[in-house]
């Protein structure tokens, strides 16, 4: 595993993975679940959830599998899919709910406003958005950037925070990758 930071202002931190192959790319999903749980009361049943991650790349580049990797570690055990056609498929787990979204389809920004995505957008849920860009201007700020680029015979995965949430999420991160191996780039 590579790792890069730049940690140039509290809330910007950028780190930069290779990812070897698709089981890269999930366990790193498994690892981002894990960095954004919140603690809970005593008398909660786990790790709350919450967050909102955008990823980006091209066709092919792993933003689904990536989300399976998030949804499978808090504890989803059905199919995992690519929201292309629903454009969203929501995960409704003990803990709180999980919505992914896949805005390849919209032509317009303004699409988004019929998705009703401020209702997803709760503190206790979290929202993996794939082709984020695509809704540029109608959705809320995202805590945490994921770019997926295709790098040799695997992935490239850069992370970047755009909130003292999305900041605390990279530094977890950093904690839990510190003794995991992704690949050679």
């Amino acid at each position: 595993m590579i790792v890069k930071t730049d940690t140039t202002g509290a809330a910007d931190t950028a780190l930069s993975l290779y990812l070897a192959d698709e089981a890269s790319t999930e366990e790193l999903g498994k690892l981002l679940a894990m960095a954004s749980s919140q603690s809970t009361a005593d008398n909660e049943v786990g790790p709350t959830l919450g967050g909102r991650l955008f990823l980006s790349g091209d066709l092919g580049a792993g933003k689904t599998t990536l989300s399976r990797g998030i949804v499978r570690a808090y504890g989803h055990h059905g199919a995992v899919k690519s929201p292309t056609y629903t454009l969203v498929e929501p995960y409704e787990l003990v803990n709180g709910n999980i919505y992914h979204f896949d805005l390849y389809r919209l032509s317009e920004p303004e699409e988004v406003e019929f998705l009703g995505v401020e209702d997803y957008f709760s503190p206790r849920n979290l929202c993996i958005i794939e082709w984020a860009e695509k809704g540029a201007g109608f959705l809320p700020r995202p805590d945490l950037r994921v770019t997926l680029s295709i790098e040799g015979e695997g992935r490239r995965a850069t992370l970047g925070a755009d909130t003292k949430r999305g900041h605390e999420i990279t530094q977890n991160l950093l904690g839990l990758c510190q003794n995991r191996q992704f690949g050679t780039p």
